[in-house]
Formats: C-alpha cells, structure tokens, sequence
C-alpha cells in the first residue's frame, strides 16, 4: 500500500533523462515511508542511500506490480553517463550480488544513491533470473540482436551473452521466478514483527 508523499522530500531530476521523476511513498521495516523516485520512461529508480535494504517486503510485491503493469510502456535508452540528482557527479556504472545473480546499477561516488533500472531491481529481488546455456542457444538460434532490458542497448547476441553498454547479463522474467519471489516476499511480510508506535515515531523522524 502506497503512503502519503507529504513527508517526502521535493521532486528530483531523473539522472539520465532530467525530466522530474515521480515519488513513491512505500513502508519500511520499521512501518514508516520509504521515498522513492521513478522514471517512468526511462524504467529505472533512484535510491538514496539504503532506501533499497530499507523497504518493507510489501513494499517490493507493490513495486514488482507497478513494474511489471508497466513492462510494455515505451522506453527511453539511459544515458551514457547519468548524473547524481544530489551532486551533479557523473554515476559510476557498479555491480553487486543478491540471492538471483548479479545485477547492475549506478551509483554516487559521493554516496548519495544509485539508479537502478526497473529489471535491475527485479533481479536483485529474485523476480529475474539468469539465462541457461540451452536457453541462450536458442535464443541466438531464433535472434542476432536485441535490447538489453536495463540501458535498452543492441546486443549482439552472436558474439555476447551481456550487455556491452552495461554489462547486465542477459536474463529472463518467467512464471516460475515471479511465483517463488512472491511467496518468499508474502511469508517474509507475513513474519515480519508488527510496528510499535514509538518504532513508527522514530521512522518518521528519520526520513
């Protein structure tokens, strides 16, 4: 369930396209908003620091929905260099690990954030996962090209099984994935402890 954006703070310029983004209010662990803001034609989210670690496991289901109610909509190409809505500084093209796989994003060499394309943020929360070897032969047997799904790059599917542009390896969205990341995040909401008032207080003051 979204929250009320009145506590977030004013919008930010999309790192890539600089138009504004949209803000999100989700809950966090602790019950109060998380504030995120997306780019809806460009597919991607700007975090700032630890807003990702920070949400609530309902918080990513919602986001997964929004994302996936999405998936058709026309999309901008990412920047070749983004730049931090903070600082200004270029973002720095990083990489990380999580339970699917790598995933890839930009991030402030200040520490300000990163921006995460929306399949990105799938594959760091388990919806996406990689391609099997028989999977990627015939893909390439059917295609020679097609569009990384994070930056929207060619890829040359006969002589790279990543992206050149942004190094995300190629990768899937099926039933299976979507099935066991939804029942993990809806038993992980359903253990998750109940919010204190003194708890939700504290979160409020944080933001």
């Amino acid at each position: 369930m979204s929250m009320d954006t009145a506590a977030c703070d004013p919008q930010v310029a999309c790192p890539s396209c600089a138009q504004p983004m949209s803000k999100r209010a989700l809950p966090n662990h602790d019950g109060g908003p998380v504030c995120l803001d997306l780019c809806y034609p460009c597919h991607a989210l700007w975090f700032d620091r630890n807003e990702s670690v920070r949400l609530a496991p309902r918080a990513v289901i919602e986001l997964f929905r929004e994302i996936h109610a999405r998936r058709d909509e026309p999309r901008n190409a990412l920047a070749a260099r983004p730049g931090c809505p903070r600082c200004r500084a270029p973002l720095a093209l990083a990489h990380d690990f999580a339970k699917a796989g790598r995933f890839s994003y930009w991030r402030c060499p200040a520490g300000h954030g990163r921006l995460t394309p929306f399949f990105q943020f799938l594959r760091e929360k388990q919806f996406v996962r990689a391609l099997t070897p028989a999977e990627l032969g015939r893909v390439r047997a059917e295609l020679k090209v097609v569009r990384c799904s994070s930056c929207g790059a060619p890829i040359d599917l006969q002589r790279d099984t990543a992206c050149s542009h942004c190094q995300a390896p190629l990768a899937i969205l099926d039933a299976d994935a979507v099935a066991k990341a939804l029942r993990e995040w809806s038993d992980a909401e359903r253990r998750r402890p109940v919010p204190t008032p003194a708890s939700v207080a504290q979160a409020l003051l944080d933001v």
